[in-house]
């Protein structure tokens, strides 16, 4: 392996803290031998082709410090590969660090924890969701959630998360459950009413919300969340236990698991990891072991 390791850094992450999160992780690195690289992107796009640089030129890690952006970038340019992933996460859901087991906004316990797996090998092959040439770590989730993203993603003003708790007020006004077709790996199409349906390799989305809460990174099966036709008083009723996983006992909540799913849903757009995959019908395989992760 080689000794020069690569910080993924996302410097507005986490309102700053991207930026604070780069420098104690860089240390405990350095401290243990390694040479390290930061890689700064101008946008996205410029982003990912220079970690894509950096792993073809046969770099001894990646760690990515940022939020679940910046996780998701860096899974772009390493699913498939030899190259270990890390974690310093300092956004503001790091929904991927959760789900892992890894330090949340803690740099400098992540580094050192970086640090000691690349030097020990300790090393975790974890699954990941693919949706054709793209692929997730957490989360997709489509419906009454992608409805609400959809909307905050439009609103210039109020900044923040803010912004997102207007929008699903605004989407709860107009609420309705939405006709999918489902289909799980090649079973026949389950045709019904649905408020959402979350696909997890992870089990947590929008910064702690377990909507997959018994998700497993590394069995090869997503764990598939379907919220079924709930009244607006229902869905209020539920939604604050999502962040505990007591939801799943509603009556309302079924888990199926399952290695591919097609959803398919007029007017709904997919997210995953947080990001925008486009409209349904989009279909998601998960894909055993497809990244090594610094565990």
């Amino acid at each position: 392996m080689s000794s020069e390791i690569t910080l993924f850094v996302n410097p507005t992450a986490g309102r700053g803290r991207g930026a604070h999160a780069a420098q104690p992780a860089a240390s405990a690195l350095r401290a243990a031998g390694f040479s390290v690289r930061t890689v700064v992107g101008a946008d996205a796009e410029d982003a990912l082709a220079r970690l894509t640089a950096a792993v073809r030129e046969g770099t001894g890690a990646v760690i990515a410090v940022g939020g679940d952006g910046m996780v998701s970038l860096a899974l772009q340019a390493l699913a498939g590969t030899r190259v270990p992933l890390g974690v310093v996460a300092a956004g503001t859901g790091n929904d991927f660090a959760r789900a892992m087991g890894l330090p949340v906004r803690e740099p400098a316990r992540a580094g050192r924890m970086a640090a000691g797996a690349l030097k020990e090998s300790r090393i975790r092959e974890i699954d990941l969701g693919r949706v054709g040439a793209g692929w997730f770590g957490t989360v997709l989730c489509s419906g009454f959630d992608s409805r609400v993203n959809d909307r905050g993603n439009r609103m210039r003003l109020p900044a923040g998360r803010f912004k997102y708790d207007l929008a699903m007020i605004a989407e709860l006004a107009a609420f309705r459950p939405f006709p999918y077709r489902i289909t799980l790996d090649d079973g026949p199409v389950i045709e019904t009413e649905a408020t959402l349906v979350a696909v997890g390799n992870g089990s947590s989305y929008g910064g702690g919300m377990r909507i997959c809460a018994d998700a497993v990174p590394d069995d090869g099966l997503f764990d598939v969340t379907v919220v079924g036709d709930c009244s607006r008083a229902t869905l209020l009723s539920v939604f604050p236990q999502v962040y505990k996983g007591r939801h799943l006992g509603h009556p309302k909540v079924s888990v199926h698991r399952a290695r591919k799913v097609t959803l398919e849903a007029p007017g709904l757009t997919a997210y995953a990891d947080g990001e925008p995959l486009g409209a349904l019908p989009v279909t998601a395989e998960c894909v055993p072991g497809a990244v090594r992760l610094l565990a």
